[in-house]
């Protein structure tokens, strides 16, 4: 079995390649070609902490393993920790075990955007990043990998220490981009073309005021029913609410089950998945006046389908740590 380190995930793989198998995970999954329960979350009431188990098959992929991650909002220095667990899908084989926070921001990052690539404005120009956490530089990397028109970058977190950390990483990667740190989230919001909330809110962290015609949004933080990130109003006036899986959403996501309980969102309503948007099965942006949201909170499909071409190419390239259980 070979062990995976995050170094070695970085190494071996570019947010393209990442962007390419997580496209074909979800058009496999929308095309009902993967086996993929929705994912096991346990949470930890001390603490205030989730452990999530993440299971999948894409057979087409030879993906096949599981996905652990605990999100911890309390712990100091990091938030996320994880396992990712490879098998072959002929013996059940272990194959490799690696380092999952990494895979979860580069998979994240590809998902919303696919998502910007086929739901945002072709000339965006402003960024608004409402949390500045780890998911947010695959966030960030992703997005302007699709929309190089990109010139402005908005930045917000309640800890504004974190923003200015996140500014000097991007200001020395990314020149020719005017990075600012917001003072408010609807600041950051305000005329952003593309809008990225990251965080573990349990309340919307921007007014529906604020987000102006033509805006794509991905909502990525929250990924359980007691949280939301994405005004109740922005979802109903949406023209568009895209999701990776109409299920998982409809079962974990506070930002469709809140509007939902209060009768103001119908699940019927919800347009389609983006395996269906990438498939061509459904239409991606068709109007520049209209607000589209992608409302991510993971699936499993993308994991395994990632974690393959991760190993893939660390045997290709010969890193990693070979080892005997």
């Amino acid at each position: 079995m070979l062990v995976i380190s995050e170094a070695e995930i970085k190494k071996a793989i570019t947010m393209d390649e990442v962007m390419k198998a997580v496209e074909v995970a979800l058009v496999e999954y929308s095309e009902r070609r993967t086996v993929t329960p929705v994912r096991t979350a346990i949470s930890t009431s001390q603490t205030e902490g989730t452990a999530l188990f993440m299971p999948s098959l894409v057979e087409s992929a030879a993906g096949l393993g599981m996905k652990f991650v605990s999100v911890f909002p309390k712990n100091k220095d990091k938030t996320i920790y994880g396992v990712m667990i490879l098998s072959d899908v002929e013996s059940g084989e272990p194959l490799a075990l690696m380092e999952s926070s990494s895979l979860t921001v580069l998979r994240t990052g590809a998902a919303s955007g696919l998502a910007t690539k086929y739901l945002a404005k072709e000339d965006a120009k402003v960024l608004g990043v409402i949390g500045t956490g780890s998911q947010s530089r695959g966030l960030i990397e992703a997005i302007l990998h699709v929309r190089p028109s990109v010139s402005e970058i908005r930045l917000f977190n309640r800890t504004k220490k974190k923003a200015s950390v996140l500014a000097e990483e991007l200001m020395s990667r990314y020149q020719g981009i005017e990075i600012v740190i917001a003072d408010t989230a609807d600041q950051a919001v305000r005329g952003a073309d593309i809008i990225v909330t990251a965080t573990t809110s349990e309340k919307p962290v921007f007014s529906a005021e604020s987000v102006m015609e033509g805006a794509h949004i991905n909502g990525v933080g929250s990924f359980k029913p007691s949280m939301q990130e994405i005004p109740t109003e922005v979802i109903t006036d949406a023209a568009k609410v895209v999701v990776e899986s109409k299920e998982a959403a409809l079962e974990e996501c506070g930002d469709l089950i809140n509007p939902i309980q209060a009768g103001l969102f119908q699940e019927d309503a919800l347009y389609g998945e983006l395996g269906e948007i990438i498939n061509g099965m459904k239409a991606g942006r068709e109007a520049d006046g209209e607000i589209t949201v992608f409302k991510s909170v993971g699936l499993a499909a993308m994991d395994v389908v990632v974690a393959k071409a991760i190993y893939d190419k660390a045997l290709e390239l010969g890193i990693g740590q070979r080892v005997q259980l």
